[in-house]
């Protein structure tokens, strides 16, 4: 795939429906990775701003705990894979630091890209908790879901970016 100078992959501008929504989901992926480059774990675990606590290391660890609850939990039925970093993600843990968390994020993205690749966008699964528990869902769903989850945290991290070194944008 071509690619932004930043490195981000360009996502596909035509084409058909699944590679279109995979490199949209592969864009979406690698601007959380950018958003984190270049800093140190203080500026990483530093919060949006009062009374939030939101930072960088919690949206890479909610990301971490999205990708395994929509591809493992859900896609795969398999209800019971533990959390990695707790029910939300967003909780900080002292002695874990980015590449710890960047590590987890990055099997739990492997491991969707795995099981989604052996299944049709028609494929379900069925939502294993929350308000919407019990519903089943497509391959092609969760992926739009995965695309909206990632576009709205992506601007929460342009946020907390450039409150922590005046980077906007990407």
């Amino acid at each position: 795939p071509q690619t932004l100078p930043d490195g981000r992959p360009i996502p596909l501008l035509t084409g058909d429906e699944r590679p279109m929504l995979e490199s949209w989901l592969a864009f979406h992926r690698a601007t959380l990775a950018l958003k984190c480059a270049g800093l140190d774990d203080a500026q990483l675990r530093t919060a949006s701003a009062e009374p939030s606590e939101l930072t960088l290391l919690g949206l890479v660890q909610h990301l971490a705990e999205v990708e395994r609850t929509w591809f493992q939990r859900v896609l795969a039925g398999k209800a019971d894979a533990p959390h990695l970093f707790g029910p939300t993600g967003f909780q900080l843990a002292p002695d874990r630091g980015i590449d710890e968390a960047l590590a987890v994020w990055r099997e739990e993205v492997a491991r969707g890209e795995e099981l989604s690749a052996a299944r049709s966008l028609d494929d379900t699964g069925r939502i294993v908790d929350g308000p919407m528990a019990g519903l089943e869902v497509s391959l092609r769903w969760i992926l739009i879901h995965m695309i909206e989850e990632y576009a709205r945290h992506n601007g929460h991290a342009d946020i907390v970016r450039e409150r922590i070194d005046g980077v906007a944008g990407a």
